[in-house]
């Protein structure tokens, strides 16, 4: 495997943001446009993805598997520019799956064939010699924890062994980058959490880049350091999480009191220069300046909830989402 000690941060930005000073990004397209028959799947969409572990999300049809399969050089682009580890995949294709780990979503594998033995023969047909495959295809199995089960036919596996096997095959040749397409379709609580840490040690302990394809929210959060988001044909959302998801919402304030009172709280915080909003029985402030200092919201909450005499329920912090940003909801 790669060094265990190269780091494994990520980036995934808009094409005009970048990955940062020095940082070659793993996968840059402009204006893609990628159709089937009269289906657009992508209209003129713009990605850059950095190095390490990014989600991509989207919901079913959204085009990630399609995007995928065009990383891989399988079906090139309508038009636009797509580059993969510096190289052209409608052009290049070969050079860059030899540089590429791919586990597809459907468990299309031969049953009749031992598990060893699959993923020896993925190894040859990257190139390995076949003494080296035979030893890389016995502990990549060890490493995603199939070493005892690696002469059972794959006909006999759980669904589980078999997301393990299609993970073994996709890194037995050390691959420079991963393509995970649904890697926890069908899988139960405890499984799906054994594959996602298995994911996240493939990134940070292994060094090798993994673009992981789901329409989960908590499996990206769990393990991915960046994100785009595919929604309506274009990249609607993307960039590091930690960027994307905590920003200040403003607010959720809860109150009691006349139906009178509550209107004159809001018409006090609005005349303020607060945006308010009434939400069931809750309010939403925001401060009119997204820049604008918090504790200046909290103190104009507390002295409008007493200067209007109602019963404060609660006060707290409402901070963007993931399930937000997926959303398109604004901050």
């Amino acid at each position: 495997m790669a060094d265990p000690a190269t780091p494994a941060s990520a980036t995934a930005t808009l094409a005009a943001g970048g990955v940062g000073d020095g940082v070659a990004p793993v996968v840059e397209g402009h204006d893609l446009v990628k159709r089937w028959g009269s289906t657009s799947v992508l209209i003129g969409t713009d990605l850059t993805i950095g190095p390490g572990v990014t989600g991509l999300l989207g919901s079913n049809g959204a085009g990630k598997t399609t995007l995928l399969g065009m990383i891989l050089g399988l079906s090139p682009p309508d038009s636009g520019e797509l580059r993969v580890l510096g190289l052209d995949p409608t052009t290049a294709g070969p050079e860059v799956r030899a540089r590429i780990g791919y586990s597809p979503e459907h468990h299309r594998l031969p049953s009749d064939v031992r598990v060893h033995d699959f993923v020896r023969h993925i190894a040859e047909v990257h190139g390995l010699p076949k003494r080296a495959a035979i030893n890389r295809a016995s502990d990549v199995l060890w490493q995603v924890g199939l070493g005892e089960e690696r002469f059972r036919p794959l006909g006999t596996m759980s669904t589980g062994q078999r997301q393990r096997a299609k993970l073994a095959q996709a890194i037995v040749h050390d691959p420079t980058l991963i393509l995970l397409d649904e890697p926890t379709d069908g899988l139960d609580p405890v499984q799906r959490d054994d594959m996602l840490d298995l994911i996240r040690r493939v990134g940070r302990d292994f060094g090798i880049h993994v673009l992981l394809s789901s329409h989960l929210l908590e499996e990206v959060e769990r393990v991915c350091d960046g994100v785009i988001i595919l929604r309506d044909g274009v990249v609607a959302e993307s960039g590091a999480l930690s960027s994307l998801r905590g920003a200040s919402r403003g607010l959720l304030v809860e109150v009691t009191g006349t139906n009178a009172q509550v209107e004159a709280l809001i018409g006090a915080m609005r005349a303020a220069g607060a945006a308010v909003e009434l939400d069931g029985t809750r309010l939403l402030v925001s401060a009119a300046d997204a820049a604008a200092d918090p504790d200046v919201l909290h103190d104009l909450v507390r002295d409008s909830v007493a200067a209007h005499d109602v019963g404060l329920l609660r006060l707290q912090a409402r901070t963007t989402t993931l399930e937000d940003v997926f959303l398109g909801m604004d901050p």
